[in-house]
């Protein structure tokens, strides 16, 4: 039966019934977990949280069977590498589909436009006398 009903979506990016997300990525990666390195398939998105002041990115891992013998179902932090960039993340228990959630705060693994409030706040050099006054 090739359109199982518990087969997992396989929509292309911004058709999943919602707006394209305003940042995100899709494509390699390198998960560093448990101190073993893996090459994962990723689908990332992300959205700045004005209430917390954080940029918040989350996606899914595609089923990879390596990475389910090691984590064996359980959570775990890790650091995932695209080829924009690194950043720490947690991953959740995995779906029915054997892939992984993962979320993390911060500068995420992929390019964001900054004008939209998407990066991580950048370090500013200056003193009190900086602003309006």
């Amino acid at each position: 039966m090739p359109d199982s009903p518990l087969a997992p979506p396989d929509l292309p990016a911004g058709e999943h019934g919602a707006e394209q997300p305003e940042e995100g990525y899709r494509g390699p990666a390198r998960l560093t977990v448990a101190g073993a390195e893996h090459p994962v398939e990723v689908d990332l998105r992300g959205h700045f949280q004005p209430i917390d002041g954080k940029y918040h990115w989350y996606g899914r891992i595609a089923a990879d069977s390596g990475l389910a013998e090691l984590l064996r179902g359980k959570r775990a932090k890790g650091a995932l590498r695209t080829p924009y960039g690194e950043s720490e993340g947690e991953l959740a228990d995995p779906d029915l589909w054997h892939r992984y959630r993962i979320t993390g705060t911060g500068r995420p693994p992929f390019p964001v436009d900054e004008e939209q409030g998407g990066a991580a706040p950048q370090s500013r050099a200056g003193g009190a006398g900086d602003g309006p006054g």
